[in-house]
């Protein structure tokens, strides 16, 4: 890892919002993205086309003045969106600190159900590649940087694994927020804690729902509105609409267990926390990660939470200050 990013100040949460399951929801809490947004008073909807032929929704916001910060792409987490709170309050951070943002759904998130009439997997990296690579295309050689959250940030790592054989042109850092690392574990995770099961059946069901609507021909999602742990519904959607037999399968192909990130060669960082309710941190300590990669393991933070006193994430300024070293600014 290039010695000269600056060290990260270690993450030390106040005392009353050191639990783990507390720091995982107010990531998410619309509360925290109150308040006036210059990126969202500045966004632009956009929608790419892929070189498989598929459409995903982003939102791009441009600075007033030209600069050379560069791009920030954004990827969200699973049934989150390009507004998830953390997606907003990490692109008004770093759109505050002079970077252009752009916030990219996956197929099925967001208002997006109706642009495609496939439905969503996570093994379709090559369409989000693909997207980020578009967008890295039209900075022209301006820096780039890719950061993402949860299974956005298991996205982000697969794309910069991808680079090693296919460069995205512009791209210089990878930043993963809480990825997952063996969606198999994770999803057991989120199956045995009824609180985020809860939250996540919700908002899956909702999606589907949404979908079922869009293409009344095409799906009848009915046989899934009762089921009550995630692990199953993975199994019936995949049996009756994918080539998958099993969810097992499937969570391998996205999986990066082992050597998984070994081939990295672009500059990364990953952060987690040990205490992370979704993402079991023996899934890190197993890990081989190549010399380009830095992981930063916290005692504390939830999934996706690092929040401190004003509910601001700890990350944020890391991004910038790894961020500046990356595209050559002076740091500040």
């Amino acid at each position: 890892m290039d010695s000269a990013i600056p060290e990260a100040v270690p993450f030390v949460p106040p005392l009353f919002l050191k639990p783990a399951m507390l720091q995982t929801f107010l990531a998410s809490a619309s509360l925290r993205a109150w308040g006036n947004n210059p990126m969202l008073d500045a966004a632009r909807k956009v929608v790419l086309t892929t070189d498989q032929g598929v459409r995903l929704l982003g939102f791009i916001s441009r600075q007033p003045r030209p600069h050379n910060r560069g791009m920030v792409i954004l990827l969200h987490g699973w049934e989150g969106s390009a507004n998830s709170t953390y997606v907003l309050t990490t692109g008004r951070f770093l759109f505050n600190r002079g970077y252009d943002v752009f916030r990219l759904n996956f197929r099925d998130h967001g208002p997006s159900h109706h642009l495609n009439p496939g439905i969503f997997y996570a093994v379709l990296l090559d369409e989000v590649f693909d997207a980020v690579r578009q967008v890295a295309a039209k900075e022209h050689g301006r820096p780039v940087f890719l950061a993402g959250f949860s299974l956005g940030g298991n996205f982000a790592l697969r794309i910069a694994r991808k680079c090693a054989q296919r460069p995205i042109f512009g791209l210089k850092h990878v930043f993963a927020v809480s990825p997952v690392i063996d969606p198999d574990k994770a999803t057991d995770r989120i199956d045995g804690n009824r609180f985020i099961l809860g939250y996540f059946l919700k908002k899956w069901r909702r999606s589907l729902g949404i979908k079922q609507r869009c293409f009344p021909a095409r799906y009848d999602f009915s046989h899934l509105m009762k089921v009550d742990t995630i692990r199953e519904m993975t199994e019936r959607l995949l049996v009756r609409y994918s080539a998958y037999d099993s969810a097992k399968a499937y969570f391998r192909d996205y999986s990066l267990r082992g050597d998984g990130l070994h081939e990295i060669r672009l500059p990364t960082t990953i952060v987690t926390a040990a205490d992370d309710p979704i993402i079991p941190i023996e899934d890190f300590c197993r890990l081989a990660v190549s010399d380009t990669t830095r992981l930063l393991v916290q005692p504390h933070g939830g999934h996706n939470g690092f929040l401190g006193w004003q509910l601001t994430g700890w990350y944020e300024p890391v991004m910038d200050a790894t961020f500046k070293n990356g595209s050559g600014t002076t740091m500040t």
